[in-house]
C-alpha cells in the first residue's frame, strides 16, 4: 500500500512538473528586450520573469521608460496592460473630484517567428476604442564594454559651419522653424504669443547619417529651457537647466529615461558647457565640463522620440527644438572606425 501511495505522488509531482513547464514555455519566448516597430515611430518592450511572476517595462513612442501596470499570458499571448486616469470633474478650487482609470492592453503574439502586436485603447468618453498594430523584434545580447583607448578614429566633421544651416534641415510636416544662425551659433528660439495658437515647432536633424563616433559641442541652456542632442536619431542625451538638482535620469547630461549620471556635472543656466559624448558598441560615454558622469555603459535600448527602433543602423544627429530656447556651437563628429 505504501509503495502504491508512493507512485501516485510520483506521478502527481511528474504530471506538476510537467504542467509547470508547458505553462512556462509561452513564456519564455517572451523573455529579454524587443525592438516595437510603430507606425510613423519606435517602442521597446522588457520583460522578464521574476520569481515566478511575469514583469514588464516598455516605451510607447516618446517619454519614459515605465513599468507595466501588469503582464501575463493567455495562452500564447503576452498581455500587458497599462492604467490612465481620468479626471471626469474637478472642484471649485481645481482639485480633482471624479476620477476614473481606464486601461489599455497592448497584446503580444508570434506569427511564426514574427512579433506582432495591437494596442487597444478605450476612447476618452467610454465609445468604442482605437487599435494599433506593430511588429517587433528581438535585441540581441549587449557586447562587452569596449576598450576606448584602442578605437581608431577618421576625420572629424564640423557640424555646425556658423554661416548658415546647410547639413541639416527640419523635422516634421506643418512645423515652423525656429532655428538659425546668430553670430556663428545655432540658437533656437520657439516663441508663443501670448494670447494665440500653440505654434508647433519642428527638431533639426543632420542630413548625414553616422554609426559610433565622438561628439563635441558648446550648448548654452536659458533657465528653465530643455533640449536633447539624440544620437543616430534613437538615443537622446539630455540638454536641461538642472543645475544643483539631485541626479537623475531626467538630467542635464543623462540618458534620458535610461542612464542617471554618477556625479553632476551641469552649470548654471546661461553659461557656456562643454558636452563629450561618445558612442561605440552600443555603449556611452558623457564628459560634460570636464566630469565623466556617464563612463562606457551599456545602452539597453532606444529613448522617447526616436526615429526608428533599430539599434544597428546609422542615423542622423538631431536637436530638439519644440520645447525651448537653446543655443549650440563648436558640434564637431569624429567618426569611429571600424576594424
Amino acid at each position: 500500500m505504501l509503495r502504491k501511495n508512493f507512485v501516485i505522488v510520483m506521478l502527481l509531482a511528474f504530471i506538476c512538473a510537467s504542467n509547470v513547464l508547458k505553462a512556462q514555455e509561452p513564456i519564455d519566448k517572451f523573455l529579454g528586450r524587443w525592438a516595437l516597430h510603430l507606425p510613423g515611430g519606435a517602442g521597446w518592450l522588457e520583460v522578464s520573469n521574476n520569481n515566478g511572476y511575469i514583469d514588464a517595462n516598455i516605451l510607447w513612442y516618446g517619454g519614459s521608460v515605465v513599468p507595466a501596470d501588469h503582464a501575463y499570458i493567455d495562452g500564447e499571448v503576452l498581455i500587458v496592460s497599462r492604467l490612465r486616469s481620468l479626471v471626469r470633474e474637478k472642484e471649485s478650487e481645481g482639485k480633482p473630484a471624479i476620477v476614473q482609470t481606464s486601461t489599455e492592453f497592448i497584446k503580444f503574439t508570434f506569427y511564426g517567428d514574427q512579433l506582432v502586436g495591437k494596442k487597444v485603447s478605450p476612447a476618452r468618453d467610454g465609445n468604442g476604442v482605437s487599435t494599433t498594430t506593430f511588429t517587433g523584434n528581438k535585441i540581441p545580447d549587449l557586447p562587452g564594454a569596449p576598450d576606448l583607448s584602442n578605437v581608431i578614429y577618421g576625420k572629424t566633421i564640423k557640424l555646425i559651419n556658423g554661416k548658415d544651416l546647410s547639413g541639416w534641415e527640419l523635422m516634421g510636416e506643418n512645423k515652423t522653424n525656429g532655428w538659425s544662425i546668430v553670430k556663428g551659433v545655432l540658437v533656437n528660439n520657439p516663441v508663443q504669443e501670448h494670447g494665440e495658437p500653440h505654434v508647433h515647432y519642428g527638431n533639426l536633424r543632420t542630413t548625414a547619417k553616422f554609426e559610433d563616433f565622438k561628439l563635441k559641442l558648446q550648448v548654452n541652456v536659458p533657465k528653465g529651457s530643455n533640449s536633447g542632442v539624440y544620437l543616430r536619431g534613437i538615443y537622446e542625451v539630455q540638454i536641461l537647466d538642472s543645475y544643483g538638482k539631485k541626479l537623475d535620469s531626467h538630467h542635464m547630461g543623462a540618458l534620458y529615461s535610461r542612464i542617471t549620471p554618477t556625479v553632476a556635472g551641469e552649470k548654471p543656466a546661461g553659461e557656456w558647457q562643454d558636452m563629450e559624448i561618445t558612442l561605440c558598441n552600443r555603449h556611452l560615454t558623457v564628459i560634460l565640463n570636464g566630469k565623466t558622469i556617464i563612463d562606457n555603459q551599456p545602452v539597453m535600448g532606444v529613448t522617447g522620440g526616436a526615429m526608428t527602433a533599430c539599434e544597428f543602423k546609422p542615423g542622423p544627429i538631431y536637436l530638439q527644438g519644440d520645447h525651448g530656447e537653446i543655443n549650440y556651437r563648436k558640434m564637431e563628429l569624429t567618426p569611429i572606425i571600424k576594424k
